[in-house]
Formats: C-alpha cells, structure tokens, sequence
C-alpha cells in the first residue's frame, strides 16, 4: 500500500519539488493519511527513515514532518532504537527558536518521551530538552515545556550533570511575571505558568541548593506578587524537602521569614509566611537523630525564640503578634516542635499574666495562649496523646478562671474561648475543674447584660457540654429551669431567652436530650396555660426555636428519634391544639419549625386534621372528630393547618401522603373558602406544596384544570366576596407548577397578567410576580424537597416578556405602574443579560411613584451600568435625567443612595459619551453632600469626586 502512495504522491505532489511550500503539502498529505490508519502501517523503518530525512529539510516543512511523527508514536510496536533514533534527530535538526510552529515540536516531545525505552538516552534526553527550551518566550510553549520538565523529573529520568542545567533553564521564569493579552484566544494565565513552574521547581530535592538562595533573594523585592509567590514556592518544596537539603540556609530562610511577618503590609504575605515557616519547621522535626548528628531543629527554634521571645514580654507593644504568630506557626508544625517551644514560653507567659494588672495587658496575654493551646492541638498526633499542656495545667485553669471572675467584658469573652480549648485538649480539665466552669458559666449566663458575653458563654456551654454531658446534667440544667419557670420579679425576660438559648446549645448529646427538652415543653406547656408570669410570645418561639436546633444539631440515635417522633412532635401538636381551642394565638409560629422536621409523623398528622384522630395526642381531653380543615366559628383552629403544611410539605418526593386526594380537595375547599388570612394562605401553600410533588399524569392534569376552573371562575366574578382568597390560591399553585415545568402553568400565568388590570387585584398582581420569582422560606423550596428545575425564572422571563411589553402598551395610564412594578419585581431575580432586553420599561419604571419600584430598578440598573450595552449609552440622555430627578427629590433615603450609585457607575462609561452631562451631574450632585443621611453624604462625595476628576489631566 504504502510504496503506492508514495509514487502517487511523488508524481502528484512532487515531494521532490524544488519548491519547499509543494514539498510541505506532499509531506502534510502524508502525514494526514498516517494518522488515519497508523495501525495498519507495515513499512515503519522506511517511513521513519523518511521523515528523520526530512528534518534537515526547509524549516517550512517542519510542520508537518512532526505531525507524521507523533502519527508514527502511537503505532503499538516500534522498530527497536526507532524511538530513540527520532529524538536525537528532533534535538539535531529542529530549530526551536527559529521555526514557525514551536508548540508542535513541543507537543511532541510530551507525546513521546514518557515511554520506558527512552530512558536509554540517559541525560543526552535532559540536555536535548533543555537546549530545546532555552531562551523560549511563547507563553503557550513555556506551558508545555513546564510540563514536560515536571514528568522528567517525577518519571525518574537521568538528570546525571545537567540538573543545574535543567534548573537553570526553568528557574529563569521565576517568579513569573506575566499578563496575558486582552481578548488572548489561548486562555493561557498567570496562575497556570505559575503553578506549572512551581510543579518543576517542587519536584526533585537535587534542586535545593540552588532553589533556595534564589527564594532567598527574591524575598528582598518589594514586588508583592514576587514575595508571596517565593514564599508559595518555599512552602511546595519544604514538604518534597529532607532536613540535609536545607540545613545551610536555615539562618537565610529565617531572617526573610522574619522579616515578611514583621514588616509586613499584606495579609496574604504574612499567611503564606506563617505557613513556609510551619513547613520548614515540620521539615526540620522529620530528621532521624543520631548520637554524632546535630539537632537541626533545636538549631532553628534557638533561633526563632532567641528573636521571637522576648516581645511575649512586652503586651502592650506592637511586636507581640507578630512573634507570637511565628512561635505559634513553628508549634504547630509537629509534637517535637509544640514541646521545645512551649516549654520555653509557657512560664513567663503565666508569670506575666500574674504580674500585670490592666486588663488590656492580660487580656493580650490570654488571647496569646488561647493561640498556643490552638496550635499544638493542631501538631498533636492522637487525640488520646498526653497533651504539651500538662506541666501547666494548674497554672492555667488558675488563670481562665480568675478571668472568668473578672468584670472587664472582653477578658471574659477570651477567658471562654481558652476555656474551650483547654477542655479539647486531653487532661487539662479534670471533673472538678469541670464542675467549677459549669459554675463560672451559669453565672455569667444568668447575670451578664453584655450581649457579646453571652454569646460567648453559650458557645463554650455547647463546646464543653459535648466532651463532658455530666456536669451540665446535675448543675447547669436544672438552674435553667429554676430561672426560667421563676416569677417575674427574680426571673427578666432577657434572662430567660438567654437560658432558652443556653438549652439549646448544650444539648448535643442524647444523655442531655432526655433532660432539656422535657423543661423546654414544660415552658411552652406552662406558656399556653399562663402560669408563667409575663411569658411573651418571642419567648415561646424562641422556646420552640430551641427544640429545632436541638433536633437538627443532636447526633442521629434511634434514641433521639423515637424521643422526638413519640414524645416531643406528639405532645407540640397537642399543646398547639390546646391553644387554638382556647383561642390563644402566637403559638402556632413557633410549633411550625419544630413539626416541619416531623416526616414520621406526618401520617398521624395527616389523621388527625381528616379525620379528627387525637388519640396518639398525649392529654388527650379533646372533643372527638375535631374538625380543623373546615372554616367553622373559630379561626383560631383553622389556622392549624400551617402546621399540617409543615408535617406533609417537608417530606421527601419519594414517600407517599396518605389519603392524599380527600387531603387535596379539603385544602382547595379551604382555601377558598375561608375567611382567616392566615388560615387560607397556609391552605393554598400546603396544597401547592402537594401539587409540587405528585406524580406525572392525568390524577394530577384533571386536579390542575379543576382548581384553575374554579379559582378563575371566582377571580371573573367582581362581585364574589373570595376572590383575595382564590388569587392567593392561584399564586401558590402556578408557582408549585412553574417550579416544576408544568405545562398547565401558563393559564395561571396568563390570568396573572390578565390582572394586572383588574381594579382591585392589580397591585395583589404585581406583588405576585414577586412572589413566582423569589425563593419561598417554609415550602416549594429545595429544603422540603421540592421540584425545582434549574433557570425556571429565566425560562418564565422569555416567554412571558413580551407579553408584559404588550400589556404595558395596551394599559391605559392609570395601569401603567401595576405593569412597571410586575416588571420590576421579575427583573430584579434576573442576571443581568436578561436586564439588557427591557431597558425601555426599566426607564420608565424610574417614573413611577411608588418607592418600592424605583428602588428594585434602581438595584437592577446598577449591575447593568458596569458593563453597559449600547443600547444603553443611546438613551444616556433618559437615564441621567431621570436619575438626578430622585437623587433631588426622592423621599426613601434608600433610593437616593441607589441613584447616586447608579451615577457612579456612569462615570465609568466611555469618556467622550458622558462629558457633556459632566457640568449638569455636578450641580445636581452639590444637593446631596448636605442630605441629612450620612450614608447618602458618602455617596454623594464618591460620586462628585469621579464626575469632578472627568476630562481632566490626572483624571481617568
């Protein structure tokens, strides 16, 4: 086959041409046809022989030739020497820096030479690379030369005495210092070169003794970007590194690393300090001593607290933090490191906390150790490993718990945070000490007013409470529950929220379950009844709050679920239907987070509502066949359905409601029905959140068409005296069907915008639209396992804007801003590609009156102006007019501010576009720098300065 086609292409093609651009088609023809059927190929030697030869041909044709070569490498079988052979004439013949496809040849190389036989070439492989890549300035080559040093050295290639070489001809990029053009059709980025060439220079600890005196001196630049990728680097290649390789710039390293977080003006140098310093460290702790061999780390860490020691010793200075984060950084690297360093600052840091008497100081102090206890946690290998802390213990629990006693707020609020670290670390706490903290927080729980306090208290009850249940069974929970159920003249309202909250936290563990959340009934039980003196609502949600976090927060025992599923969630809904047959209000809104987590009880739930079931209620004194889904004389029970759509609407759409189709029908009767806005909205949401879920097919087709009969039959009807009640109703379900797709979504979607007319209905409409394009809080979320498609708020916007220009232009003038707020409402949960397409509605939305509009244009202008379209820039002319306009005369603060942030952003469009507004905008914006509102001032200021610097020389 092959002889053949070499004759046709000699006689067709001429490969033997005397014009190199005829002799490159031929060998590209070539080339083509071998990487269609290189497995077929049975003349290799000849082909191989061929493309060698052309090699040394015109450099045009070079192209080409490596093509048919990298064909010729993915045959299965090669001539034996055949590989080896191509690449000593690739280095020979082919002229990187010269020729006009460098990344092929490239491609090449990385294509080829991972191959087990091309070891053989030994370090001529390395040299011909690195002779290949020298002096290359394409990012794109520099790309894939990075890489093919990196495989070179990972894949166990021969360096032999060309590794300085090799580093050096890589090292030169270092640090990379590049910006890829504007609009770079390659997508090559600073970032990729640089971990790329971090990879290289990483890889072998042979490069040590030249990597790191480079990193040395580039961390004397003052380039930023030059620092903190040196200081990268050195953090990549200390982990490859043993203690050997860098001994002898152990002082060097030091000395920079120092100087990085001393000196520092940057955040991100001073981390990636703090980590190189905890790697070298962690680097040094892996060396094997010997008895002849020195202790390379006790060498550093003299060095490191001979210049870092004595600063502990000064708290009021600025020094402090710096050093105590190089020693903390060095501790924390391994057990050997957290040992040495402690036992060298711990004493006079415990002698300096007994000695000084300001807060400040002590506080400074504390926090330093709280830093310490942290990092060595971090170092030590077991949990159940002796902690550093040991020689130290008493002195330490003296100093949390003397702070503890203090008055000063912010000593307290460290004093539980080294609490809580000192009860991580194994046998620093024992039971007593314990016991007496469980003292020292209830205390402060129960007394301080300081809201920062408290806080703090409750999270170290929650942290200590989790290692050690116990103590806060027999002492801190019953002290709760004596404050909380005392009288209003020794128990404050602030107090019993704190010890609500408090319950909460602590109960992390099922022993403390058992005992907390029978005090926490007792609350809501007590609450109902009034034999809680001053007991307010906030508090019996927050009560209810309480058992919410409890439940999500407890670890998942079949303890904890049976105690919930047939203790806690029974005993709620009987309480709950206590109050409502008392006509108390206020409870039902706490009980609903509680019962969403119910999905167990959602069938007892579900009975109970049908067909009136109270026997699994404890208490049980209720009248029989209790009828809470129909309207009756009391709104107070009907309104219990919200607790119902919290039992059925959370459960996954995989478990099946039981009675669902008489469940269905007695919410749409609800829904429509009653007269309790509570009632029915609660209604409409649970009965969209059931239509949300079920299944595909023509149960549900019939349901949909059913309720959107009766619901627009109602809705037509002026004179009916529900029709609030089915709008709500089909807001609800056309956002359970747009949810999920639906196809019969767009006839509810249609009378939406058909009521956008309606004199009554049309502001209810527009505040609707809201409603289809925001995320629901309690159902028809991801949460409750809703179906949610992605993008359904995109795919509502195209194909309903039209229809929303048309209604605006049709609507006569007292209608217009029913549409313009519609508009605003669904544009506002819009990207802003989506924006660009209504910028003539959203123009005259600036127009309307009503606040709530501007303000949602204004928020959806903003991102928009950033990167302006052109239709934009053509009605500049509108859009500033109309800006300064409710900068001078809007009443809402808020919309001021987004008007002079919208102007702000103008100022940013092309300069010869916004020049001629530059004298109107700043007389319009002197107005503003005397608002009453500081943050409009601030705006205003902002704005003016980069309008005023227009046009200028040292403007933009």
């Amino acid at each position: 086959m092959f002889p053949s086609a070499f004759f046709f292409l000699d006689r067709r093609l001429s490969l033997t041409s005397s014009q190199p651009h005829t002799r490159a088609r031929g060998v590209q023809l070539l080339s083509e046809v071998l990487h269609e059927c290189y497995g077929n190929l049975t003349e290799r030697e000849v082909l191989i022989a061929f493309y060698e030869n052309r090699l040394k041909d015109h450099y045009i044709i070079t192209p080409p030739v490596l093509q048919g070569l990298r064909a010729l490498t993915k045959c299965t079988v090669l001539p034996p020497g055949s590989a080896v052979s191509m690449l000593r004439s690739l280095f020979q013949d082919v002229h990187v820096q010269v020729r006009l496809d460098s990344v092929a040849a490239s491609r090449f190389y990385l294509k080829i030479y991972p191959k087990k036989f091309l070891k053989g070439l030994g370090a001529d492989f390395v040299f011909g690379f690195v002779q290949s890549m020298d002096g290359e300035r394409d990012p794109r080559n520099l790309l894939l030369a990075f890489q093919i040093a990196k495989n070179i050295i990972h894949r166990g290639y021969d360096l032999g005495k060309f590794t300085e070489e090799l580093f050096e001809v890589t090292s030169c990029y270092f640090p990379i210092d590049f910006t890829p053009p504007a609009n770079d059709p390659h997508g090559i980025t600073k970032e990729e070169l640089i971990e790329a060439l971090r990879a290289v220079l990483s890889g072998t600890p042979k490069f040590a003794e030249f990597l790191l005196p480079l990193i040395i001196e580039k961390l004397d630049s003052d380039v930023q970007s030059a620092k903190l990728d040196s200081l990268q680097t050195l953090t990549a290649c200390l982990s490859q590194y043993e203690h050997k390789d860098v001994a002898e710039f152990l002082e060097g390293l030091w000395t920079s690393l120092r100087r990085e977080v001393f000196q520092t003006s940057s955040e991100r140098i001073e981390s990636a300090g703090l980590a190189a310093l905890t790697t070298l460290t962690s680097c040094l702790s892996r060396s094997v001593l010997n008895s002849d061999s020195e202790d390379s780390l006790s060498t550093f860490l003299d060095l490191v607290l001979k210049d870092c020691k004595h600063h502990l010793c000064e708290p009021d200075l600025k020094l402090v933090w710096p050093s105590a984060k190089l020693l903390q950084a060095a501790c924390s690297a391994s057990n050997r490191a957290s040992h040495i360093i402690t036992a060298a600052v711990m004493p006079s840091l415990i002698d300096q906390y007994s000695s000084r008497t300001q807060c400040s100081h002590r506080r400074t102090l504390l926090e330093v150790v709280v830093r310490f206890i942290q990092s060595v946690k971090t170092s030590q290998s077991s949990e159940n490993e002796e902690s550093v802390f040991s020689a130290f213990r008493e002195s330490l629990c003296s100093m949390v718990f003397s702070a503890l006693s203090e008055t000063n707020s912010s000593l307290q609020i460290t004093a539980t945070s080294m609490l809580t670290s000192l009860a991580q670390q194994t046998g620093l706490l024992l039971d007593s000490d314990i016991e007496l903290a469980v003292d020292h927080l209830t205390r402060l729980l129960l007394t301080e007013e300081d809201d920062r306090v408290s806080l703090a208290v409750v999270e170290c009850a929650g942290a200590l409470a989790a290692l050690h249940p116990a103590a806060f069974i027999t002492k801190l929970i019953p002290r709760l529950k004596t404050e909380i159920v005392a009288s209003e003249q020794y128990s404050h309202h602030a107090v019993r929220q704190r010890c609500l909250s408090a319950l909460a936290a602590v109960s992390t563990q099922p022993s403390i379950v058992r005992e907390s959340t029978p005090v926490l009934l007792e609350v809501l039980s007590s609450a109902h009844t009034g034999n809680l003196v001053g007991f307010s609502v906030e508090e019996v949600v927050l009560a209810c709050r309480s058992l919410q976090r409890i439940a999500e927060q407890v670890q998942d025992t079949e303890e904890t679920g049976q105690c919930f599923h047939e203790v806690i969630i029974p005993r709620l809904l009987s309480l709950a239907l206590q109050a409502a047959l008392q006509g108390l209000s206020g409870f039902l809104s706490g009980c609903f987070h509680v019962v969403r987590l119910a999905g167990q009880t959602a069938s007892r739930a579900v009975s109970l509502f049908l067909d009136g079931d109270v026997s699994f209620l404890p208490d049980n004194s209720f009248p029989s066949h209790i009828q809470l889904l129909k309207q009756g004389d009391s709104w107070s029970q009907s309104q219990m359905v919200c607790l119902l759509m919290g039992c059925v609407c959370s459960l996954p759409r995989s478990v099946e409601v039981p009675q669902i189709d008489q469940l269905l029908s007695q919410l749409e009767e609800m829904s429509c029905t009653c007269s309790h806005p509570l009632s029915y909205t609660s209604a409409a949401k649970c009965f969209a959140g059931l239509v949300n879920k079920r299944s595909q097919g023509d149960s549900l087709d019939s349901l949909i068409q059913r309720t959107t009969k009766r619901v627009c039959s109602e809705l037509d009807s002026t004179s009916s005296p529900v029709r609030t009640q089915a709008f709500t109703l089909m807001i609800w379900v056309a956002k359970a069907l747009l949810l999920r797709y639906h196809p019969l979504s767009t006839a509810l979607t249609d009378k939406l915008f058909s009521l956008l007319g309606d004199a009554d209905l049309g502001a209810m409409a527009a505040d609707g639209f809201s409603l289809l394009m925001s995320d629901s809080a309690d159902v028809l979320n991801r949460g409750c396992h809703a179906d949610v498609r992605i993008m359904y708020r995109q795919r509502f916007f195209s194909e309903n804007s039209a229809k929303l220009v048309q209604g605006f232009n049709a609507a006569p003038q007292e209608k217009k801003p029913n549409y313009l707020k519609a508009l605003s409402n669904i544009v506002n949960k819009l990207p802003k590609q989506e924006t660009v397409l209504l910028l003539s509605l959203l123009l005259e939305a600036l127009l309307c009156p009503d606040q709530g509009v501007q303000l949602s244009t204004l928020s959806c202008l903003e991102p928009v102006l950033i990167n302006p379209p052109p239709a934009l820039i053509q009605q500049l002319e509108a859009l500033v007019s109309r800006l300064l306009a409710l900068i001078c005369s809007a009443s809402h603060g808020y919309v001021r501010i987004a008007s002079l942030r919208c102007i702000h952003a103008l100022s940013r469009f092309p300069e010869h576009e916004i020049l001629p507004f530059r004298a109107r905008v700043l007389r319009a914006l002197a107005r503003p720098l005397d608002d009453k509102k500081r943050l409009v001032r601030s705006e205003a200021v902002q704005a003016r300065g980069e309008w005023f610097l227009l046009g200028s020389p040292g403007g933009r």
